[in-house]
């Protein structure tokens, strides 16, 4: 079920366009992220794009927030470069998010559609990576 954007979240954006406005600069770095923290700090971040692959930007922002103390997360947006808008994670960030933060809201959509869903609806019937680590034996 989707839940409308809070009026919290519109200061998520506007932090990560911020950030891809003022940050992301040619092809090294594309994306940025920003997440409230459940203590309410504001985390940012950008992708780290080389053509080995790298890190998207939310998944540097997991790093970024454990580094600051922030292990438990809200609500995440990503914001392209170049005025792109909000930019949905990709289905390995989707993978990650959930296994980390399986409460967490995420930010979807564009202009006056913006709307906070659960990671849980962008990625339907996934596979709990911490099932191997549950105790069946109880």
């Amino acid at each position: 079920m989707t839940t409308p954007i809070r009026p919290v979240d519109h200061e998520l954006v506007a932090a990560a366009a911020e950030v891809a406005r003022t940050r992301c600069r040619g092809d090294e770095h594309t994306m940025a992220a920003a997440a409230r923290a459940r203590d309410g700090r504001v985390i940012t971040a950008v992708n780290a794009y080389h053509f080995t692959g790298g890190p998207c930007a939310e998944l540097v922002l997991i790093g970024a927030a454990a580094a600051q103390g922030a292990y438990e997360l809200d609500t995440v947006v990503a914001v392209g470069d170049r005025d792109r808008g909000v930019v949905p994670p990709c289905g390995r960030c989707r993978q990650v998010l959930f296994d980390y933060f399986p409460a967490l809201e995420v930010i979807v959509g564009n202009g006056d559609r913006l709307r906070a869903v659960p990671v849980t609806e962008l990625l339907p019937e996934t596979y709990v990576w911490a099932d191997h680590q549950l105790d069946v034996s109880g």
